[in-house]
């Protein structure tokens, strides 16, 4: 059955050029320049899944999802300028599923917009038979990548699809050392500017949300000046 997806922005060149990729991979879209008629008409028939951006008039990205999910847990996807740090740390704390920093590619948005609708296809306990049932474990950690989902100590941690690529990126190879520009080619693709502080904020998050199972967690380590590693499990605590 044909996905549908709803495109919200205020932009129309945007609207125009990723409903036209979208449409090309199989999927059915609505797009709207407009927030305050977007929610109207989700609230009326929900999609399955939602491209939300942050900044528009009248209704802005924030408040439809406020409003959305008295109503549903239908996946979001936020799109943000580059100066949105504030605004896409509130968006995820509000129930956002991922963000996607402005420009971006229209391959990087569609597959992101594909690992969500296999993850809730997933929970909902409906098996691709493409799915990818590869799993990464070390120790503690464990990583689906058919459902993008990551457990410690047994316990899931609720990861964005972003998130989920960069711990999958240093936890594939432990002990070994990954840039910030190797790990915005595994997260954002090849030939996308993001600044070094956004994958900052990110590996914060992702140190938080796993802090909060276990306050020990300690397996992202920054070695400054140089990037990121996950920490070899032979490595003394």
């Amino acid at each position: 059955m044909m996905k549908m997806i709803t495109l919200v922005d205020d932009d129309r060149n945007i609207l125009t050029s990723i409903s036209m990729a979208l449409e090309s991979e199989g999927f059915a879209v609505k797009t709207y320049n407009d927030g305050e008629e977007a929610l109207k008409e989700m609230l009326t028939k929900m999609p399955d899944l939602v491209v939300l951006d942050i900044k528009m008039p009248r209704m802005d990205g924030m408040e439809v999802l406020t409003k959305l999910r008295e109503k549903s847990m239908v996946p979001v996807i936020f799109l943000t300028s580059k100066d949105d740090e504030v605004d896409e740390v509130v968006g995820l704390r509000m129930g956002a599923d991922d963000y996607i920093t402005k420009p971006f590619s229209q391959r990087l948005l569609i597959e992101r917009i594909r690992a969500l609708l296999r993850r809730e296809s997933l929970r909902g306990g409906i098996v691709e038979e493409d799915a990818d049932t590869n799993k990464i474990v070390h120790g503690h950690l464990s990583l689906d990548d058919a459902r993008h989902e990551s457990t410690w100590k047994g316990q899931l941690v609720d990861l964005t699809v972003t998130e989920y690529l960069l711990l999958k990126s240093l936890a594939q190879r432990p002990g070994h050392v990954k840039n910030r520009d190797q790990l915005i080619d595994m997260a954002y693709g090849e030939n996308i500017y993001v600044d070094d502080r956004t994958i900052d904020s990110h590996i914060k998050r992702i140190r938080k949300k796993f802090r909060e199972i276990d306050p020990d967690f300690a397996q992202v380590e920054t070695l400054y000046g140089v990037g990121y590693k996950y920490r070899d499990e032979q490595d003394k605590e």
